[in-house]
């Protein structure tokens, strides 16, 4: 239907004209335009296709993780099934008591003061226990005391201790007299062991320290009986004085309620070891200042007694002679006076004798003095026992 024309095709070298050269620029900016629009939606193209990548590949992540929990979840449940409910239990207790652990402190605080209380509860009933134990003890040794006491009275009966005397025509006795009588009776028990314990000493040889103690222990068991009378003497005087208390044997040489230190000290002189002329000396010197001593007791109790005979004598009757009643009580008070004064020189004279020996010599000084009275009570004895036409 159209006419067919020949179709020319004209070619124009490169740069042969400027119009051609414009053409063949312009060509040229959409061509690297197109291709610079195709670099960049390449290079755009594996952004997107990575970022859909990743997408994919954290939800299969996910998923993987949520299949991997799902077994998990059922080992343990296969777990529970075998191992059983007691288990179980335990599980689900253990971090409860782990979430528990914080707050125990309080209850452990609790815990600790139970048991304190709990072994204060124990300490007391201890003490308590330990209490009574001492008190039945007690009750005890003042039973068995009691029962010596009974027998020490039945013995100084039988001994004619408590023959005549101030108490009356019975033999009745004050309560600070027939204590002292007990005491003086357990006193004399004590001097038999002791005596025992020096004798052994002295056979046996024993070292100057071992027998010092037994000494010394002889000493206190003097001053012992030196402390009765005191306070026998504040409350029955004349049982004190007279010397009731003793054997008849010993009442003979009875001065101011005891011995005379000086006697005692000429029976020692013959009876100890051979002594130095330094122990003479001081001997001899104690000797003279207790002479002195006794000397000046002596004769105030004879002045006292001058006096109570006159104040006495001169006693009217009624209103007068009841003014020296009371004046010759007053006088009488004195008596305890010079009981405690004598006491104290016979104390001090066994003191300074122990000063002047060897300890060996005063072991054998007080074993000689105990012997001594030992002889005097045998005596007084035998005496009573005697026949009698």
């Amino acid at each position: 239907m159209f006419p067919s024309w020949p179709m020319r095709f004209q070619t124009t070298p490169r740069g042969s004209s400027k119009s051609g050269g414009e053409s063949t620029d312009s060509g040229s900016a959409v061509n690297t335009f197109s291709s610079k629009a195709e670099v960049q939606m390449e290079s755009e193209s594996p952004i997107s296709k990575n970022a859909s990548s990743s997408d994919h590949q954290a939800f299969d992540h996910q998923k993987h993780l949520q299949l991997q929990q799902q077994q998990i979840q059922q080992e343990m449940a296969n777990d529970r099934s075998r191992t059983g409910p007691s288990q179980n239990q335990s599980a689900v207790k253990a971090p409860q008591e782990k979430r528990k652990g914080g707050g125990s402190t309080s209850e452990k605080q609790l815990d600790a003061k139970t048991l304190r209380r709990l072994a204060q509860n124990r300490e007391a009933a201890r003490k308590s226990r330990l209490r009574k134990k001492a008190y039945v003890q007690q009750l005890e040794s003042s039973r068995m005391k009691l029962t010596q006491i009974e027998q020490d009275l039945q013995r100084a009966r039988a001994q004619g201790l408590f023959l005549g005397g101030c108490g009356g025509a019975g033999g009745n006795l004050s309560s600070g007299a027939a204590i002292f009588d007990m005491e003086y009776a357990r006193w004399l028990e004590d001097d038999h062991r002791l005596m025992a314990e020096l004798r052994t000493g002295l056979h046996a040889h024993l070292s100057d320290g071992d027998l010092r103690l037994i000494v010394e222990g002889y000493i206190s068991h003097y001053d012992e009986i030196f402390r009765l009378k005191g306070v026998a003497a504040k409350s029955d005087v004349f049982h004190v004085i007279t010397g009731l208390w003793l054997t008849p044997a010993e009442r003979c040489f009875l001065w101011i309620g005891g011995f005379r230190p000086s006697d005692l000290i000429k029976m020692l002189i013959g009876q100890l070891d051979p002594l130095t002329e330094q122990q003479l000396v001081g001997i001899y010197r104690l000797q003279q200042s207790t002479q002195q001593a006794e000397e000046a007791l002596s004769q105030g109790q004879e002045q006292l007694q001058q006096s109570l005979i006159e104040t006495i004598a001169a006693a009217g009757p009624v209103i007068d002679g009841m003014q020296q009643m009371a004046i010759a009580l007053a006088k009488l008070s004195n008596l305890e006076s010079f009981v405690r004064q004598a006491d104290n020189l016979r104390q001090q004279t066994l003191h300074q004798l122990c000063h002047v020996l060897t300890i060996r010599q005063a072991a054998r000084c007080f074993l000689v003095i105990g012997e001594y009275y030992g002889r005097l009570r045998a005596l007084s004895s035998l005496w009573a026992s005697r026949p009698r036409e």
